[in-house]
């Protein structure tokens, strides 16, 4: 069985897990947000149960929220009753809790996933009432129990391991782009970002004449960036590639770009690495710390530089140019992101899901 939060971060980890146990009958327990439509893609079983956060919100949504996960907990132990999972994998959020506690009544295992390096509240709790807790890196360590953890790496969807045996000119020729040409991608999630999307935007004109940019807006902001495509010359409009989302291109994006620019999220710790993508983050301010210490693991280690988010309308389209005009820079930075790739990470959490079954 698995359980995760809402965003493509949490989801897609699960997924990328549950294809290599080949043998496994799951069923996806979630809330009503966007991981019903990501389950879907994938025709896995989906059961919606209520919850609600209790850390961060006032008094007036805390109580609606307690109510809640009490309904959830109710919820959950039924369909725990009704499906008798051998274990639960789990990447946490709100939603996962009633779960938790559900499934330690019904004494069935849970392996917790961080992918992540910093634990929200909720993966802390989890970690007690876990029988193993796996990571993206081994940074997660000091947060839980030595005799429960271990680093696997973040799980990558088989398409994006495939995606990176491509040739660069095989996936560029994918979004019409000749080989020789250099590539900038530009995404910021699903939804989009848009002070990340508007300090591209504004510099356009600037940027293109350097290089392509495949750009991924996000659904929330696609009407505003295909207006300012649609205002550049046709020049400068053949060598912008925008698109709301992708999905199953993603791969190929990733490995077609000499550049990566977005935020840093989870899955940047997986996919970012595995193509050896040298990178500029910028990370969602509001995420409590979580995409700073994840942009913080990859700058540290060489792989990526940081541009705050209140200052990419200033400081982004620089930082881009001096990046493209340093080949060995990039080079360097491919190298160190490259040396933290994890491509076996699904297997490795695979493992761990086995060895607690066998053990229970």
């Amino acid at each position: 069985m698995l359980c995760g939060g809402g965003t493509g971060g949490h989801v897609y980890p699960l997924l990328a897990v549950r294809s290599v146990l080949t043998e496994a009958n799951c069923l996806y327990i979630g809330g009503a947000g966007i991981e019903k439509e990501l389950i879907a893609r994938e025709s896995v079983p989906y059961q919606a149960i209520s919850g609600g956060g209790l850390h961060g919100v006032g008094i007036g949504s805390a109580l609606p929220n307690a109510l809640k996960l009490i309904a959830g907990l109710i919820q959950a132990f039924n369909v725990l009753r009704v499906f008798r999972p051998h274990a639960i994998l789990s990447t946490g959020g709100f939603i996962t809790v009633p779960v938790a506690f559900a499934a330690a009544l019904q004494r069935i295992p849970l392996v917790v996933y961080l992918p992540d390096i910093e634990p929200a509240l909720s993966v802390r709790f989890l970690g007690w009432l876990a029988t193993k807790v796996a990571a993206s890196v081994d940074a997660s360590r000091h947060y839980f129990a030595a005799h429960k953890f271990v680093a696997t790496g973040y799980p990558l969807r088989q398409a994006l391991l495939l995606a990176a045996q491509q040739s660069q000119a095989e996936a560029r020729a994918a979004f019409g782009i000749a080989g020789a040409e250099r590539v900038v991608l530009v995404f910021g999630g699903s939804r989009g970002a848009r002070n990340l999307n508007r300090a591209l935007v504004a510099n356009l004109e600037r940027l293109l004449p350097l290089a392509h940019f495949i750009h991924i807006s996000g659904q929330g902001e696609w009407d505003e960036v295909r207006a300012a495509r649609d205002r550049l010359p046709a020049a400068l409009q053949a060598r912008y590639h925008v698109y709301p989302y992708l999905h199953g291109e993603m791969g190929a994006a990733l490995r077609a770009a000499d550049l990566v620019v977005s935020r840093s999220g989870a899955s940047t710790l997986g996919e970012l690495p595995l193509f050896g993508a040298p990178s500029i983050l910028v990370p969602y301010p509001y995420a409590w710390r979580y995409q700073k210490v994840n942009a913080e693991f990859l700058a540290q280690r060489g792989a990526a530089l940081i541009v705050r988010d209140e200052d990419a309308q200033r400081e982004l389209a620089p930082a881009v140019e001096r990046l493209l005009s340093d080949d060995a820079q990039r080079k360097q930075m491919s190298a160190a992101a490259q040396a933290l790739a994890r491509p076996d990470a699904a297997a490795a959490i695979g493992r761990v899901v086995q060895s607690v079954i066998t053990h229970n």
